[in-house]
């Protein structure tokens, strides 16, 4: 529920307050004439992006994976500034692209005060640029080796812990394994796998089912995969709580989002490395949504699984697996029984 005291601007009303703020404090003498400028500009930047992104036009809808998309497009955005003599526009530069995410960073942070947002969706944004260029390579899909080896460490049972090495009640290796599956293999966002009660799960003609409080306070039932389930089942087993919250921390609270790729990290040093690599909680959302399509699945089923609104936000979940073109080019339906 929202506090009495939340302003719902929208995104645009909210970007023009802030920069009058911004430009106040240069009459003030707490900026520069030039470093409010910038932040002015990436401020409205931002605002362009959310439209062109398609995403909610209120500032308090907008979630961690929003302000990543508007990241990623900025990143995308040619560099007018520079050319290059055959490929036209550079990309934004690293430097241009960790300016631009501290200026968004900066407009959160006082819309946080304000009262014009709940929670700051920066704390969940995974985006950054490298110190050389490029994003991180954590928010790709992992490709089915990797996703393979992340689920079956997770899945196996946890090697003994060493005597004297973490006390009984502090050891969460079911729950952990739940975290790592569901985020592998049904997708939710961050915010959805914290949120969860045990309430919210059901069975209904032997199929285990996720009832999902997504965005916007929509609500989606989704089944879950037999592997899944059955961790889901060992966990709700020796979970010793009565608490409504599904995933707790050791002290018995609810799990915060900060928590998530902690776990990620735990389960990811029992992989092989050769199969191993870094992944973040909205990484594993996009395994979900590529490697689902790249399995034939209907693209509105992955739409309903995942959340969307619509089909065109899908589009920016589905990675590039390696080997996929050419797997493609070779079950080209036209290259058999051609009679020649």
């Amino acid at each position: 529920m929202r506090p009495a005291e939340l302003n719902r601007l929208s995104v645009e009303e909210a970007a023009d307050r802030y920069v009058e703020l911004v430009r106040a404090k240069v009459v003030t003498g707490g900026l520069s004439s030039a470093t409010a400028e910038i932040y002015a500009r990436d401020v409205q930047t931002f605002v362009r992006l959310t439209g062109v992104c398609r995403l909610s036009t209120v500032l308090d809808d907008l979630a961690g994976e929003d302000v990543d998309a508007v990241l990623l497009a900025f990143a995308r955005k040619p560099d007018e500034r520079r050319r290059e003599p055959a490929d036209g526009a550079e990309l934004q530069s690293a430097a241009s692209q960790a300016r631009f995410r501290r200026s968004v960073s900066a407009l959160f942070k006082h819309a946080a005060l304000a009262g014009w947002v709940q929670l700051n969706p920066m704390s969940s944004a995974t985006v950054v640029a490298k110190e050389r260029g490029g994003l991180r390579a954590e928010r790709r899909a992992l490709t089915r080796e990797q996703a393979q080896g992340l689920i079956g460490a997770a899945a196996a049972p946890a090697p003994v812990a060493e005597e004297g090495r973490g006390r009984r009640d502090q050891r969460m290796e079911a729950r952990d394994a739940l975290i790592v599956l569901l985020l592998t293999m049904v997708g939710p966002r961050v915010s959805e796998l914290v949120r969860a009660n045990v309430e919210d799960f059901y069975t209904n003609d032997g199929d285990r089912y996720w009832r999902i409080f997504g965005k916007g306070g929509k609500t989606r039932d989704v089944p879950l995969p037999r592997l899944a389930a059955d961790v889901l089942a060992v966990y709700l087993e020796v979970r010793q709580s009565d608490d409504k919250a599904l995933l707790l921390s050791w002290r018995g609270r609810r799990l915060a989002r900060g928590d998530v790729q902690g776990v990620i990290d735990r389960v990811q040093a029992r992989v092989d490395p050769e199969r191993r690599r870094s992944v973040t909680p909205h990484g594993l959302r996009h395994t979900t949504a590529t490697h689902l399509l790249a399995g034939g699945t209907d693209m509105d089923a992955v739409r309903r699984v995942l959340g969307h609104s619509d089909l065109t936000t899908l589009g920016r979940y589905r990675d590039e697996l390696p080997g996929e073109l050419e797997a493609a080019m070779r079950a080209h339906p036209l290259a058999h029984d051609t009679g020649v």
